[in-house]
């Protein structure tokens, strides 16, 4: 790549070192002290900020500057505003104030508010949000901000995001206070989110419905070769797919986005990028740019790409692995065994209370990664169980072990690899292996809570294991509180055996798919919530929201509306896929079906008409023709009986579980049928591209 990538990273940001050479010292230490301080920004700070960005901006050739939100749809929203200011004789300047940085007033009667207001309350503000840095885009200045109604609650994603960030800096720095860490004044929890996406030709893509309307094919049958070869999986990269990649990458790293690695992924076609971690609050707003440009990259290389958690039966679908862990605002990692964790007291209590909150909270860790895609990829052999668990590895789980049984804990040996290779280079291997069958693995200095889907927005598994966290610290601080400094080190050493004891049923250092395991969780009591519409309905369980509303994250109002949205959100989504699939089925695979189907009739015809003969083997493809047709046909009836009375269920939890238990029953009823007939007709009279050219042609 001929570019000077330190200078091309971060071109488009007004990150620090901009905010370094364009603000007075004054304004620029006030606004650091916003920033690292969580205190309020002044107007006159925010006056002097808005001139130095919109000089900024313009600059670099913006026109137009938006207020960038994350509202409860999942994606981004923005209403772009332009700089000029009218001025006397005709003329304009190019203007932009502190009270405009700050403050924006999108209409959010549109957005989804789950009840909270009603549709013809309009008003909503968006507000900066100083830790994440304005950037460019497409001649435009994007500022960061929350989004929230006129009576204040939280209509998108950053707010209760920012809020848990806050909770589990104030319960992690009075922890630390309690250890006696004087110097520490804030924790900050960090994400590096791996994104994995499917790249097809665009052209191709554009003839599929099912892909354009719903993001996955409904129906389609496997080619002779899918993943069985394992050819793919860090497989060179096609000449296409390579380029894209590098234009990608240059688009990231000028948004200040930390591209760091890229390789084909297990099914064909598919791929992952993953990203050098960050504040998770910026981390979030990333990964939003991040699968923005991947579709906007894609299209200028005649591809699409697809985000959904499973675009194609039969293979892998995509997930998105949120590596997670805290750092204090000195530079230590809390989740640093260093080389004698069973001695480190502070990374004993802060695995333990990452332990225990993922125990108490499991329910709301899969409410958080919950989504009609998502559940076509959790519990199949190719993504975590629907069951949250731990995996710890061998060398910390040893830990826990002596702490329980009061024994000693010798340091693991570093042992030598061997490869029987004299010319290969010695090197020590780690002490654990890794589980990619664990939902939430802990890797060496971070937590992977591996569950999440490809197209979800993370800033709603960081909220919950954020909060989750700051509760268990909480709890710890309490039972340790008044204990004196000396004695401090053999509290936690009892505080830490007595969590052992009663959370160590979520730790699982085995093989998450097997029959053996599921088994094995619903004896120790641990929750397995196979569906969106059974894992939502723990989320107004009395503990869940003594949680959010003793930590302020959410209101009862706004986990109510959330739980809402979340389940019309599902209801909407299969409803969508089951209108798409019967359009599908009768205007375009059952005429190609019955084309086929007379071809066939007219040549045992003319076969019989010009020689007389039986036509055994063509009978016998007819008459697999036409069941297929009668039961496809009575399948689509069935299916468009079953969406109406859906539509007419007036309980949105009713109709969840109803579309969960009867409709996608129906539709893979069809598709089972459908599939099993695509196999037959030639493709010049299938109504789409099949998975061979979808998976194969790039």
């Amino acid at each position: 790549m001929a570019k000077n990538i330190p200078e091309l990273y971060g071109s488009l940001v007004f990150n620090d070192k901009v905010m370094r050479d364009k603000l007075p010292k004054d304004i620029y230490k006030a606004l650091r002290k916003t920033i690292e301080n969580e205190t309020h920004l002044e107007l006159d700070v925010a006056n002097s900020v808005a001139v130095a960005m919109k000089e900024w901006a313009v600059e670099h050739g913006a026109t137009h500057f938006t207020h960038w939100f994350q509202p409860m749809t999942g994606f981004t929203a923005e209403k772009h505003d332009s700089f000029i200011s009218p001025v006397d004789n005709g003329q304009v300047i190019m203007d932009f104030s502190g009270k405009e940085l700050v403050k924006g007033e999108p209409d959010a009667s549109s957005f989804p508010s789950g009840g909270l207001r009603a549709t013809f309350e309009a008003r909503g503000y968006t507000a900066w949000d100083p830790t994440s840095p304005a950037f460019i885009k497409d001649g435009t200045l994007y500022i960061p901000t929350a989004f929230c109604s006129y009576t204040g609650e939280a209509l998108d994603k950053k707010t209760p995001l920012l809020r848990s960030m806050e909770a589990l800096s104030r319960e992690a720095v009075k922890m630390l206070r309690l250890l006696g860490n004087t110097e520490v004044t804030g924790v900050s929890t960090t994400v590096g989110p791996e994104q994995e996406y499917f790249l097809i030709d665009k052209e191709l893509y554009q003839k599929r419905k099912d892909l354009v309307f719903t993001g996955r094919t409904l129906l389609g049958a496997m080619p002779p070769k899918g993943q069985e070869m394992e050819d793919h999986y860090f497989g060179a990269l096609k000449p296409r797919v390579s380029a894209y990649m590098h234009d990608l990458d240059e688009e990231l790293w000028k948004l200040g986005i930390p591209a760091k690695t890229k390789h084909n992924e297990v099914a064909p076609s598919q791929h992952e990028l993953a990203p050098i971690f960050d504040t998770t609050n910026v981390a979030v707003d990333h990964n939003q740019l991040t699968m923005e440009m991947m579709k906007k990259v894609a299209d200028r290389h005649g591809l699409a790409c697809l985000l959904h958690e499973k675009p194609f039966d039969g293979i892998n679908g995509s997930g998105k692995h949120n590596n997670w862990s805290m750092s204090t605002n000195t530079g230590v990692n809390l989740l640093d065994p260093g080389k004698t964790p069973a001695e480190n007291i502070q990374f004993l209590i802060f695995l333990m209370a990452v332990i225990k909150a993922v125990d108490d909270y499991a329910d709301l860790m899969r409410i958080s990664v919950a989504s009609a895609g998502n559940d076509h990829r959790l519990g199949a052999n190719e993504a975590p169980p629907a069951i949250v668990s731990i995996f710890l590895g061998d060398e910390l789980t040893a830990v826990l072990d002596s702490i329980e049984n009061g024994t000693f804990f010798g340091k693991m040996q570093k042992v030598q690899m061997e490869t029987g290779a004299t010319v290969l280079p010695h090197f020590f291997k780690d002490n654990t292996d890794r589980n990619r069958t664990s939902p939430f693995a802990f890797t060496g200095n971070k937590f992977e809570f591996r569950m999440l889907g490809s197209s979800v927005s993370v800033a709603g598994p960081n909220t919950v294991l954020n909060t989750a966290v700051a509760e268990a610290l909480s709890q710890f601080y309490d039972e340790l509180k008044g204990t004196p400094a000396d004695q401090m080190e053999d509290a936690v050493h009892a505080l830490v055996k007595r969590a052992i004891i009663k959370h160590k049923k979520v730790i699982f250092n085995g093989n998450g798919y097997t029959d053996e395991w599921v088994a094995e969780a619903e004896r120790r009591g641990l929750y397995n919530l196979k569906s969106t519409p059974e894992a939502l309905a723990h989320f107004t369980d009395e503990k869940n929201i003594a949680l959010f509303t003793r930590h302020k994250i959410f209101t009862e109002g706004e986990i109510f509306s959330r739980y809402e949205i979340l389940l019309e959100n599902y209801v909407k989504t299969l409803h969508i896929e089951a209108r798409t699939m019967q359009d599908m089925i009768r205007r375009d695979f059952l005429p190609a079906l019955m084309k086929y189907t007379d071809q066939v009739s007219g040549s045992i015809s003319a076969k019989k008409a010009a020689a007389g003969l039986p036509c055994t083997a063509e009978t016998k493809l007819l008459q697999k023709l036409a069941g297929c047709y009668e039961s496809i046909y009575d399948g689509e009836e069935k299916l468009e009986a079953d969406t109406k009375k859906a539509e007419g269920m007036e309980d949105t939890m009713e109709a969840a579980s109803f579309y969960h238990e009867v409709i996608l029953a129906d539709m893979a009823a069809i598709r089972g049928v459908a599939d099993a007939a695509e196999e037959y007709i030639p493709d010049e009279l299938l109504p789409y591209p099949n998975y061979e050219k979808l998976l194969f042609s790039v």
